[in-house]
């Protein structure tokens, strides 16, 4: 038993065992800053020690670290450090000046990485729920809001439900195989000529319940209402990490114990994509509030990211998971702009409140114009080139329809993007907003740039992306 391939994730979890105590003693109502510093520290720490460390397989093989899981793992922890730095700036204002929030967002990422590196259903499961009921409680973090209990409370419910479907998902896959470890069934699968229908709906099942966590059409409905209840910067967490998750145990998944049958889930995997892509970029058209726009945005990138998991081939993966870097600085930098949108101290959440923002705050239109045109896929912005990929995958995997199917999406979705671009720039001002605190406008800079200047890092973010993917097909 290797259990140093764990390192990472032992740290993470003793340093939110360290900083839960240190909040505890410290006064109340002032402990909310430090501990926010000290979970950066540990994020910095922890992504440090999953970049060093060595692949294998430990803990009787429930715990796998190879490329995949380090890539994936980085990127789960830059969006949560992110995430908490958003916080920082308005903490008092979203009522989430706790040193508890800045321990849960750790908590759950630590969730996220253990997804990252399951090598077990059972592992998979025990990391989702980890990474889930701390998202319950932050959704819910700002309990003297109406909206933000709401929000948790749908959230909840439809959550445990989906827990339940995957739980029984995996349920039948023991059944069938005797075994939880992804090895054992890769091994069942192959070595059975006909496979049993019972199998073939426990790996629905899973589809199911991972889906929901990717907030795929047809388990969507949690999104919008969510997205705007919860305070902003938890809403920027919940569209990048714990998503970002959910891929990777769903691309581990489909690709280790269930890759020979590709075949057989191939279209289901199709009509999500393509279902998700049409849903998210014509439900989002009449939409006046940007939270609920951003949630069905989000849908509708889910849907393209997963045109390179329906490929089936490394080629596939590796656009996917470019697109899910891509995805997360975009959704980050848009989420800063909507978190810096407070008039007179508090916040505002109508695309009509940005009216005119191009000359009351020309550096706060820019960055978001910027983000919005990438998310449209506008080149030479991080966004194309991430569509780019996928679609290219898709092509090369002879899935002419769902790439098409992408592209007259890409082109709806435009249309709301660039919507509120012509507000801010075209619309009449409406009175100007707060200025930001320094922390929202370092992220907002911070994102514009590298989503200005991705193609300048694409290759080693492709190579990296190669190396991650070709661990899971070798």
């Amino acid at each position: 038993m290797n259990w140093t391939l764990a390192l990472p994730e032992i740290v993470l979890a003793l340093s939110g065992l360290a900083i839960l105590l240190a909040g505890v003693m410290q006064k109340r109502g002032q402990a909310f800053f430090s501990c926010a510093m000290m979970t950066l520290l540990a994020f910095v720490v922890t992504g440090v020690l999953v970049v060093i460390s060595p692949d294998g397989t430990g803990y009787s093989h429930v715990f796998i670290n190879d490329g995949f899981a380090r890539f994936m793992k980085v990127l789960s922890l830059t969006g949560a450090a992110l995430s908490l730095v958003l916080s920082v700036g308005y903490a008092r204002e979203m009522e989430i000046d706790k040193f508890e929030f800045p321990v849960l967002i750790l908590f759950s990422t630590l969730g996220a990485m253990i997804m990252a590196s399951s090598g077990n259903l059972m592992t998979l499961f025990v990391g989702l729920e980890l990474s889930s009921l701390s998202i319950y409680i932050l959704c819910a973090f700002a309990r003297d809001r109406v909206g933000a209990a709401e929000a948790g409370l749908k959230y909840f419910v439809l959550g445990s439900l989906a827990s339940g479907i995957l739980l029984y998902g995996i349920s039948l896959a023991y059944g069938f195989a005797g075994t939880l470890e992804y090895a054992g069934l890769q091994q069942a699968v192959r070595g059975s000529a006909v496979l049993p229908a019972g199998l073939m709906v426990g790996i629905v099942f899973v589809l199911v319940g991972l889906c929901f966590k990717l907030s795929m059409v047809p388990f969507h409905m949690w999104t919008p209402d969510v997205y705007q209840g919860a305070p902003t910067s938890v809403t920027a967490y919940m569209a990048g990490a714990p998503k970002i998750a959910a891929f990777a145990v769903l691309l581990r998944v489909m690709a280790g114990p269930f890759g020979s049958m590709t075949p057989q889930w191939q279209l289901l995997i199709e009509v999500v994509s393509a279902l998700s892509m049409v849903f998210g970029s014509l439900a989002a058209i009449p939409q006046g509030n940007i939270k609920r726009l951003m949630a069905y945005s989000s849908i509708g990138h889910m849907g393209y990211a997963m045109i390179g998991m329906a490929a089936g081939t490394a080629e596939g993966t590796r656009g996917t998971l470019v697109y899910l870097v891509t995805y997360l600085f975009m959704n980050v930098g848009a989420f800063a702009g909507i978190v810096a949108m407070r008039r007179n101290g508090r916040a505002v959440t109508r695309i009509s409140d940005l009216a005119g923002l191009g000359r009351t705050d020309p550096g706060m239109a820019l960055a978001m114009a910027i983000f919005m045109f990438s998310m449209a896929g506008a080149p030479p912005l991080a966004g194309f080139f991430g569509k780019l990929m996928v679609f290219y995958a898709a092509i090369n995997a002879h899935l002419y329809a769902l790439a098409a199917i992408g592209i007259v999406s890409s082109v709806i979705g435009a249309y709301y993007y660039i919507r509120i671009v012509k507000v801010m720039f075209f619309d009449t001002a409406v009175p100007a907003l707060d200025r930001s605190p320094v922390s929202v406008s370092f992220v907002s800079v911070g994102m514009g740039l590298v989503t200005v200047f991705f193609v300048v890092g694409l290759g080693p973010v492709a190579t990296a992306a190669q190396a991650a993917a070709s661990a899971l097909f070798r």
